[in-house]
Formats: C-alpha cells, structure tokens, sequence
C-alpha cells in the first residue's frame, strides 16, 4: 500500500543524504518533498501541517544542519514523528478479567467487517481463546449466511439470527449463550450502512447498551482514503470505539487514512488485514509501519509469522542440514510451501529491508508465479534427483521439463540458483555463533532458515 510513499520519501531522503551539510534551503526543499509525498498518499492536510512542524522543530533542536550525518539525522526524526503519527505504541486487545470478553464490531457496509469479525475469531482461537460469533448484521442480504459459512470453515460456533429481526435479541441471546456454555470471547458483528446515518448509529447503540463490550472496534476499509477518515471521525461522536481495524491494507490505495486516523480521532489501531485468507490479519505495532514506509523492513513480523509455522525442533534439524551440505530439494520444497503459507510474496517483500546496492524490491519485480514454476519443477524431480541434483543431465532435464510444464532452461535455472544458495547459506550460518539458551538466539535459528530460504 506504502510503496507510492515510500518511493517519494526515499528518494527525497536520498538527496539529503548526497549533502555533507545541510543548509537551511536544502532542509525546506527536504520538507516540500516530504510535503507532497504525504499529500498525495492522500494524508489529510492538517495532520500533513501539523507532522512537518513536529519534523521542523524536532530537526532545529537536535541542531541536525550542524551534524556530521544530517541526512541519517532526518530520516531518524521523520521515523519518530511517524511512530507517533501512527499511534506511538502498539495497543493489544483488551481481554475481560473475567470471561467473555465482549467484542462489538461496526462499521460501514463494504469495509470487511463481516470477515473481519472471522478473522478476529480466528486469531483469538489460535492464541487459546473459544470465540463465539454473533450475527447480528439483520439488514444485509446474506450476511447471517456469510458469518456462519466463515465460522464454519475456521471451527468457531455462531449465534445467528434471521433475516429483517431484531438485532439486539440476536446479541442479548449470544451473550447469554457465552456465558452459559463457558466461550470465552463473543464477538459481535453488527449491521453497516453505505454511508453514516443515525438509524445505523441507533442500533449500533442499543447493542452496545445491551452487551455492554469491553472493546467496540470500528472496522475501515483503509482502501477509501479520506472517506474512511471521515468515517471514523463520525463513528467516534457517535459510539466512541476503544480501537480500529484497518482492512485491505495490503492494496493498491495510497493509505492517507492509515497515516491520519489515530492522530486525526485517538483511536488507536490494533489490527491491520493484510490479505483474503483468514490467517491474514496482523497486530498493528506504529514502530514496525513506520519502518516499513521508510524502507527499513520489518524483520520482528517476518519472524514471528516464520515461528508461527516452524516448531524449533524442525528449525534445528533444518539448519543442521544447511551445516553439513545435506539441505536439498526436498527440504527447498518444504521451505516454499511454507512461504506461501507466510502470506502474499508482496507482504513479505515489503516486511524486508533496502538491499545494499539493490535498494527497494517494487511489486513489479515480484513474480508469485515463479514459485509456483518452481515448485512444479521440483514436484517433477525423482527423489534421487531433488538428493543429488547433479544427476541431472540433458534427457532427464528434458523429461522434468515436459513434467512440469516448462523448458529445460527453466530446470537448470532451478538447479544453478538452489546450488548457489545452498552454498550461502552454509557460509553464512557457519559465521554465525550459536547462542543456546538465549530467546534471541532461538529466535534467529528459526527464523533464519526461512529467510534464507526465500
């Protein structure tokens, strides 16, 4: 979503970076280009005046034109003011000391919010939670069928009502139900409207005065820019939600509504959908974005969705082949499989840092199909060519060809780069020193492999 933005700022950052020193000039000429790179992400004007103040003085009283690395000085201050912009701090969920937890979600009708409600459910179970979903969106056509057929698919129970009742019932029955039969989280979802209106705010009301939750969360569709802010500032009057979630985070739009909600409303957000499966909902942490948006990656989410899907002791004995040489196509196969499972190649990309020399890898370099050519090449393979990929000459790289789908060229491009980053990663883990027993050192061997292995 960022890619637009972040391309202008690098560039602008760049040519401060070219200067030794900074003169007041260079410094205004700097802040235009942070100017309109904000504005045409579809930032809102005033939160755009009032971030470049914050940049201005900050930058005026670390006394950045008189430092040895000006350039480096600036970008530092521009991710701080972003971090702060962004909400300063990640904000978790708000769990009832005593159970349920009550869950409201609203929003206007389009947002996501009905698979929103699912992927939180989803979330939440993974992390040990027994959700309950509520369906209480009686107004749109479907939208009972949509929840229970989401339910279904990730195995979380729904109370649902039927078609033009009453909404507040449905969600007075489903809290009753969480309670009797021990859920411990009920999670609400509510009817939208294709605009704001006060027949959608009253009854978002009385369910709000009926379940009394412990969090109402307002669902954004962060792909309508300033129609979402404008959203939100009217959600805000009218129910005062305790947090947001951002959906389609992981489009094409220019994600002004991102960059100006919490500073625009105070309402923190805690949780970004990031793509269409149900797995793809991400804590939403201000330090990790900014440091997207300036190109600098997010390595802690790209680790912690690789420990999500890799148990340590598969990690130890994935790394102990990359030692000993004995990692091959199999194990390469395994490792594709499971950065698809990571989510879009585009999100994992963006959540890496500026190449030395390469610099920022653009959506239009990024091929999903090449995996899929890879794989099939690989399915392709006998088990003693994936062992030993040497064995592959002319007629068996024709025969894997025909298999797969594709030339022969493509099969020995396949073999050429496993063996040259077979290679790499037996040299880099090998500089490595092992640090047994520390968190952070369990942290980098699993991770590792995965990275590694993209």
């Amino acid at each position: 979503m960022f890619e637009n933005l972040s391309s202008r700022l690098d560039a602008a950052f760049g040519r401060l970076r070219r200067k030794g020193k900074l003169t007041e000039a260079d410094l205004d000429e700097g802040m235009r280009e942070i100017r309109l790179a904000l504005l045409e992400a579809d930032v809102a004007a005033p939160i755009v005046r009032i971030f470049l103040q914050r940049v201005r003085d900050e930058a005026v009283g670390q006394q950045v034109l008189r430092s040895i690395t000006p350039g480096q000085q600036i970008v530092k201050i521009v991710n701080d003011e972003l971090v702060r912009l962004l909400g300063q701090e990640h904000r978790p969920l708000t769990l009832a000391e005593t159970p349920p937890t009550v869950i409201l979600v609203v929003g206007l009708q389009g947002s996501g919010k009905t698979t929103m409600a699912a992927k939180l459910a989803n979330e939440l179970k993974a992390k040990g939670q027994r959700p309950l979903l509520a369906a209480a969106d009686l107004q749109r056509p479907a939208a009972v069928d949509q929840l229970v057929q989401l339910g279904s698919r990730i195995g979380v129970d729904v109370e649902a009502g039927e078609p033009g009742g009453d909404p507040v019932a449905v969600a007075r029955r489903a809290l009753d139900r969480a309670r009797r039969e021990s859920y411990t989280v009920l999670i609400c979802d509510s009817a939208g409207r294709l605009h704001v209106d006060e027949e959608l705010m009253d009854e978002a009301r009385k369910i709000r005065d009926a379940i009394q939750p412990n969090e109402t969360l307002l669902v954004l569709d962060a792909m309508t820019g300033q129609d979402a802010l404008n959203a939100a500032i009217s959600f805000n009057q009218a129910l005062s939600p305790t947090g947001a979630i951002l959906t389609k985070l992981d489009g094409d739009a220019r994600g002004g509504a991102a960059l100006s909600l919490a500073e625009t409303t105070g309402v923190p957000i805690l949780y970004a959908g990031v793509g269409e499966k149900m797995e793809d909902l991400e804590a939403f942490h201000p330090d990790r974005m900014a440091s997207r948006i300036l190109g600098m990656g997010d390595v802690l989410t790209l680790v912690e969705r690789a420990e999500a899907l890799i148990e340590a002791e598969d990690a130890d004995a994935l790394e102990r082949k990359m030692r000993d040489a004995t990692f091959d196509l199999s194990d390469f196969l395994e490792q594709l499989r499971m950065i698809k499972k990571m989510g879009p190649l585009e999100s994992i990309v963006g959540m890496m840092p500026n190449l030395p020399g390469i610099g920022k890898i653009s959506e239009d370099q990024i091929d999903e199909k090449a995996l899929v050519r890879t794989e099939a090449i690989i399915q392709s393979m006998t088990p003693a060519e994936r062992t030993k990929p040497q064995l592959i000459n002319g007629s068996r790289r024709e025969r894997i060809a025909n298999g797969s789908g594709t030339k022969p060229q493509d099969v020995s491009n396949v073999v050429k780069q496993f063996e040259m980053m077979r290679k790499m990663m037996r040299s880099t883990l090998g500089r490595i020193p092992g640090m047994p027993g520390r968190k952070a050192g369990r942290k980098a061997r699993r991770a590792l492999p995965k990275m590694k292995g993209f």
